[in-house]
């Protein structure tokens, strides 16, 4: 066997490789995220039956969460001992309140992952593409709604918009690669789409205006625990994945022919790449709301690369840079009174111009 075929087989087994991990890290994530897992016990799960008529006798039990207590079995425990010892230590309203602790708990994860994946697309100059996935996210959010309010066991509206994200993160993939139209284009459609589509489920009928507007404008200091652990899941997905893949992550998005040419599966990565944004978006989307979520992926990463020429060093500035207007915007909007979300991605512009002033 020539040694083309050879290092084409070595190739083909590798991605086979990475693409199984991958599969496997998501769907045990998705099943930890879930509380899926056969540690949760029978007791939380919810009877589901299949509802079709004449044969009811095939009613089943299936584990559908509705506490989400044990879908992190450590992580309750970690929170409280981490946020008791410092209310402990600093004894302040800030930190012993139970509502702000969840505030900046989302805060910091989602000032770790926006950054991270946000670093791949502001080099790959497709920043916008975190507002469009977060439009459609909207939509999914307004379809959950208006299915938990007819079915209340299937009150998961961030599920919806995470199904929904996900559609929309392949179909741009799809239209670009298919259409070989420009890459705004399938970006422009999902933008303008999702956000329609979720303002005519929102006007079909049902009214939860308040709801509506926490995912629209965001408020993070309203986000109830089972949000936050959903947010852990989707972190320790999104970080598990990026470093399996980092390299291939950064060959396609510096030198696509040389990707090419080293035999790497673009298509399947750029689709990678898509995705996790859409799950980043859909974390952030109750901290920061639909119309800011792109801020976070976008402006710490737009402030690190003035401060430094190299991707990796660019990558942990801009997760510093994060959590400065994470913590930085949540303790100006408490001072002043004014919108958390909007707060942070203004703190986020701010050491964006910094960092222009200070360099030029």
């Amino acid at each position: 066997m020539s040694t083309a075929c050879v290092d084409r087989l070595h190739a083909i087994r590798e991605e086979y490789a990475i693409a199984g991990i991958l599969l496997a890290v998501m769907v045990v994530a998705s099943l930890f995220i879930l509380g899926w897992l056969p540690v949760v016990r029978p007791a939380t799960w919810t009877a589901f039956s299949l509802g079709i008529p004449g044969i009811d006798a095939l009613e089943a039990e299936l584990p559908i969460p509705r506490d989400w207590g044990l879908a992190f079995a450590g992580f309750p425990a970690l929170f409280d001992a981490f946020w008791g010892a410092t209310c402990g230590t600093f004894d302040t309203w800030l930190v012993c309140s139970g509502f702000l602790q969840r505030g900046f708990t989302a805060g910091i994860l989602i000032g770790i992952t926006a950054p991270i994946v946000g670093s791949y697309l502001v080099n790959r100059q497709m920043a916008l593409i975190g507002e469009a996935l977060a439009h459609t996210a909207f939509g999914g959010v307004a379809i959950g709604l208006f299915v938990g309010s007819a079915v209340p066991r299937l009150d998961y509206p961030l599920l919806f918009a995470l199904v929904a994200a996900a559609i929309a993160a392949l179909g741009m993939q799809y239209v670009a690669v298919k259409t070989d139209g420009y890459a705004d284009i399938p970006i422009a459609i999902m933008l303008t789409g999702g956000f329609a589509l979720g303002v005519a489920v929102i006007s079909y009928g049902v009214v939860f205006s308040a709801t509506v507007e926490s995912y629209l404008f965001g408020d993070i200091l309203f986000v109830p625990f089972e949000n936050v652990q959903l947010m852990v899941g989707l972190t320790l997905l999104v970080l598990s994945t990026v470093a399996i893949t980092h390299k291939q992550l950064l060959l396609i998005t510096f030198d696509r022919e040389a990707a090419r040419l080293a035999r790497i599966n673009v298509w399947f990565y750029d689709t990678l790449l898509i995705v996790l944004t859409a799950l980043v978006v859909v974390a952030a989307m109750q901290v920061l709301g639909a119309i800011l979520v792109a801020g976070m992926l976008v402006i710490p990463v737009a402030a690190a690369m003035q401060v430094t020429d190299s991707f990796n060093g660019g990558l942990v500035a801009s997760i510093v840079l994060g959590q400065v207007a994470v913590f930085g915007g949540i303790f100006l909007s408490y001072y002043l009174n004014v919108a958390t979300g909007a707060t942070i991605i203004l703190v986020a512009i701010g050491t964006y111009v910094v960092a222009v002033v200070t360099t030029s």
